[in-house]
């Protein structure tokens, strides 16, 4: 059965954790699909339009045998299981739908609309994220949820794309959207 990894972000911008999270997606997933989405728990400093096609000079720099990452913008929805939908019709039933979230959402989750009808579809893959140590407790309500829980095994950079906003770190973005960035005249 293929399995298809889903992967929203608000990547404002993305970062080289994100390039990090997406080689190793594209290790384990038949198909990657990401979008910029806009989080209703954060505010953000630049369109969809701008994170779309920063991800995309991101993705061109991924060097996978597979070609298998692919930005998918209309699935960029505020509620996830309109977001599956959506990725339902483009690949339909017969899929294995993993959805990708970093470590700081575990206690948001549950919170999420129509959140258990979503987690009967998909299954959970929590991506550890420097400085948001995974709540036991919150892996605990995501299981009483009855869906499978995964935690990713991985070495993400302790980089964020607030800390780029905030004091134009240049480790944070790679040297491909640092030049985007700088002729798009972004965060200023």
């Amino acid at each position: 059965m293929t399995s298809i990894a889903l992967f929203g972000t608000s990547a404002d911008p993305p970062t080289a954790a994100h390039k990090t999270i997406l080689r190793w997606l594209s290790n384990h997933y038949d198909q990657v699909a990401v979008w910029a989405s806009d989080n209703p728990f954060k505010s953000h400093q630049t369109s969809l339009e701008h994170r779309k096609r920063m991800l995309e000079v991101l993705i061109s720099e991924i060097e996978t045998p597979r070609n298998n990452i692919g930005v998918h913008e209309e699935f960029s929805c505020s509620r996830t299981v309109e977001t599956l939908a959506k990725a339902k019709e483009t690949w339909g039933d017969g899929v294995d739908y993993t959805l990708v979230v970093g470590s700081d959402l575990v206690n948001q989750i549950p919170r999420w609309y129509r959140i258990e009808e979503l987690l009967r579809q998909v299954q959970l893959l929590i991506v550890p994220r420097p400085g948001y140590e995974i709540d036991k407790a919150g892996l605990e309500r995501l299981r009483q949820l009855n869906t499978h829980v995964a935690i990713a095994d991985l070495d993400v950079p302790g980089v964020s794309s607030t800390a780029y906003r905030e004091k134009k770190d240049p480790e944070v973005v790679t040297p491909p959207v640092a030049n985007y960035i700088n002729r798009e005249q972004l965060y200023r």
